[in-house]
């Protein structure tokens, strides 16, 4: 069987698969999963795109999905590296997890459903309790975002944007960033030399280069570092060593996880956050690919629920919708969901790879370091482009008293001792701002005889 009989091969199984879906409704909607090929399916026009629903040829479609997973390497790679959690395991969900979204979003929303730097404060948080109690921080916080998608769906989008305005996510973005400040400088500190490269490696080319080397500015970075370290003989010997006994292919691990009560209060901010996130990342493509995306922001909180939850239940990060292909999309102007369908088969193949996984766990202290002190700077910077694009007022004291107190809490990771809990930084400083804020806006409406309170700045 040549090539091209493959390829229309499989668009007949999709096409077919399409038509039993559509049941009795007698018609085959091609955006649930048939890709109908865009002009020639070698060129996109000046000033066309590649829609949703559509692809370019296989071959070429195959090549941009390998630049997804290029794109989401590095940040996807580096979560679980942060936290101990296997690599492989992380890519093998991270994959699924993309592929599960493109099905429950129809292909309406392209994406890929990388490691959420949000998991690492509470992660680290519950690091003492064991990967086990870990895993069941990332379930929960799943299941919990696939209740927020499911009330949003049976409510609107409307609904969030009542309950978390934007000063609320804001607050809670910038107080997750600044709380991992800690570890990224202990981290610099460890090999200040290797971390300074790898930090100056990261800069140089996410500000001068265009392209695809600025979008993996961080996995260039690293890679540099790393190499640096090797040469210099910093690298860790039994780590060298347990990636020369690791087999080439060969399934992840997997570990079972445990719930604890605790870990009900870490989880919550990590969910205000994949909330934004997802909420973020369907507006901005409905932005480049003029489509109205709102009556789907439930079904992509679902399903990036549903990601994080198998990733929980088996050894792998939570996820969320990852703004780096965002930029790929961006500058290829192809939006094709096949892409991304490519991008997380990819990823599963990686997966099965224990060398590869291995060699992730040999990246020394300042090496990490220099990575993590811009990246952990850059969640925290979300948070305040959220506040500026939201015209958030900070003259408004109920504004400027909640998120304060918040943001204090959060960086000197607050901790007090409940019984035989005890309840961190994080927990406490996001409880503040979602408790705090809504109640002393119910007290200024009372005092102002019910006028309409919003946070922001009068435009002008």
């Amino acid at each position: 069987m040549n090539i091209t009989v493959s390829y229309r091969l499989i668009d007949y199984v999709l096409w077919h698969h399409a038509r039993q879906q559509a049941g009795a409704h007698g018609r085959v909607e091609a955006a649930l999963t048939l890709w109908s090929v865009h002009g020639d399916g070698r060129r996109v026009r000046d000033g066309a795109v590649v829609a949703p629903n559509e692809r370019l040829s296989w071959p070429l479609t195959i090549g941009l999905g390998v630049q997804h997973v290029a794109a989401m390497f590095s940040a996807t790679v580096l979560v679980p590296t942060l936290t101990h959690f296997p690599v492989s395991t992380t890519l093998l969900f991270s994959g699924v997890g993309t592929l599960l979204f493109l099905v429950i979003t129809r292909n309406r929303i392209p994406s890929y459903l990388g490691s959420s730097f949000a998991f690492i404060a509470p992660l680290t948080a519950a690091a003492n309790y064991g990967m086990a109690t870990q895993l069941g921080a990332v379930l929960v916080a799943g299941l919990l975002l696939m209740g927020v998608g499911v009330a949003v769906k049976a409510l609107g989008v409307r609904l969030l944007e009542s309950v978390m305005p934007p000063v609320v996510t804001g607050a809670v973005i910038v107080l997750v960033g600044l709380n991992l400040a800690p570890t990224a400088t202990r981290s610099f500190a460890a090999q200040p030399l290797i971390a300074l490269l790898t930090l100056s490696v990261i800069v140089f080319c996410a500000v001068v280069p265009h392209g695809l080397l600025s979008r993996v500015s961080v996995l260039a970075g690293i890679a540099v570092g790393w190499l640096v370290a090797a040469l210099a003989g910093v690298l860790d010997q039994s780590r060298l060593a347990a990636l020369g006994n690791a087999a080439w292919f060969g399934l992840p691990e997997f570990h079972a996880p445990v719930v604890r009560p605790t870990v009900i209060l870490l989880v919550i901010p990590v969910v205000i956050v994949l909330v934004a996130e997802n909420v973020g990342h369907v507006k901005a493509v409905a932005a480049i690919t003029g489509r109205d995306l709102d009556g789907s922001v439930g079904d992509s909180l679902i399903a990036d629920g549903l990601a994080t939850a198998l990733a929980g239940s088996g050894g792998g990060s939570g996820t969320t919708t990852y703004a780096e292909n965002i930029g790929v999309m961006a500058a290829t102007r192809v939006y094709s969901t096949a892409a991304y369908a490519v991008a997380g088969i990819t990823a599963v193949v990686l997966s099965l790879c224990p060398k590869f996984g291995a060699l992730v766990n040999t990246i020394p202290d300042g090496v990490l370091g220099g990575a993590t002190i811009l990246l952990y700077g850059m969640i925290a910077l979300v948070g305040v482009r959220i506040w500026l694009a939201d015209r958030v007022d900070f003259g408004d004291p109920v504004n400027l008293t909640v998120v304060a107190v918040a943001i204090v809490a959060g960086v000197g990771d607050l901790k007090i001792a409940i019984g035989g809990m005890t309840v961190g930084g994080i927990a406490w400083g996001s409880m503040t701002v979602v408790v705090l804020y809504p109640l002393l806006r119910w007290v200024r409406l009372r005092r102002d005889g019910g006028g309409e309170v919003t946070g922001r700045r009068p435009r002008g």
